[in-house]
């Protein structure tokens, strides 16, 4: 009998070791303000919440969330979903086939190697003429600002998505136990990547506002509002605010341009910056509302050319205020 089983830790153990929760005894490794400062401009009223879902303005903030290594957002084009956004279309979408690869059971379950699964308002790319009879979607890696514009519904596709893309290059120490087979089981092999469409550098800002109403009614009702108010004070900063599908890239549109959509004004002037703001399904902890994650792209530079500090970065922010 071999004892090789018995050295492998339980998936419950994993999940234990590694919990954001510990997270909350370590100071952020950036500086913090124990409240928002207060507003230094004309800002939409809250609007008030169901009775008995008041925000939870006591309780710190800090290790509420697991830390997660990629974020895959869908594109599904619509403002809400249901609670478990797995049941949405009654199942068949594609966080539910990527779940059922990396969840709980899944062969490339690994509970060391957190992904959330988000749905997104984005609108899905339209696909080429020789793609319309097949069902596909579009997605973001975060924080590796990858764009992956045609996702086929199928097997291999979902499953090249999760080989290519999602798995760890590099397993966690703990994985040691396993044979070699399942160790490699549990990497990434970029090789999977040319099953599906290439893949697209990301150049906007991305703006997630949890608005999540089929989970929580706080984020339904304060998720609308604040897109609308980042839609505004945006351009106000000088970024300019995109809608609609990411185009596809083409031999005369390289990769870079087709994804952020932002060129020149003038010939010679260097292209300004752009974002996309939209609402996403449940992210964090439901004591509170108004989460909202920004993603700054790498190629992000201030207005004098210089590199952005915050670039390549993904930060979460707790935007809603009290009564």
């Amino acid at each position: 009998m071999s004892v090789r089983p018995l050295l492998r830790p339980s998936w419950r153990a994993l999940s234990k070791l590694s919990s954001g929760r510990s997270m909350s005894r370590h100071a952020p490794p950036f500086p913090t303000t124990p409240s928002c400062p207060a507003a230094t401009c004309t800002c939409a009223p809250l609007p008030e919440f169901p009775e008995g879902l008041e925000i939870d303005h006591s309780k710190p903030l800090n290790g509420t969330m697991a830390p997660y290594a990629e974020q895959l957002l869908v594109c599904t084009g619509q403002p809400d979903w249901l609670s478990r956004v797995e049941e949405e279309n009654g199942g068949d979408n594609l966080v539910a086939d990527v779940k059922e690869l990396i969840g709980r059971g899944g062969i490339y379950s690994d509970p060391y190697h957190n992904t959330p699964l988000t749905n997104s308002s984005f609108q899905p790319t339209t696909p080429p003429p020789y793609l319309r009879d097949v069902p596909t979607t579009s997605a973001y890696l975060l924080p590796s600002f990858t764009y992956v514009p045609l996702i086929p519904r199928s097997f291999d596709a979902v499953q090249a998505l999760v080989k290519g893309y999602l798995l760890p290059t590099k397993l966690n120490p703990a994985h040691e136990a396993l044979s070699p087979i399942h160790q490699d089981r549990l990497k990434r092999s970029e090789a999977y990547q040319a099953f599906l469409p290439p893949a697209q550098e990301v150049d906007d800002i991305l703006v997630l506002v949890c608005g999540h109403g089929g989970r929580d009614m706080r984020c339904g009702v304060l998720g609308p509002v604040l897109v609308k108010e980042f839609e505004e004070a945006l351009p106000r900063a000088g970024v300019e605010v995109r809608d609609g599908p990411v185009p596809l890239a083409t031999p005369s549109k390289p990769p870079r341009e087709a994804i952020s959509g932002s060129g020149a004004s003038e010939a010679g002037e260097e292209p300004g910056m752009s974002a996309r703001v939209g609402l996403i399904s449940h992210i964090g902890g439901h004591k509170f509302a108004g989460n909202v994650i920004l993603y700054i792209p790498p190629s992000a530079r201030l207005k004098g050319g210089e590199p952005h500090p915050l670039r390549g970065m993904g930060i979460c922010v707790f935007v809603a205020t009290s009564h």
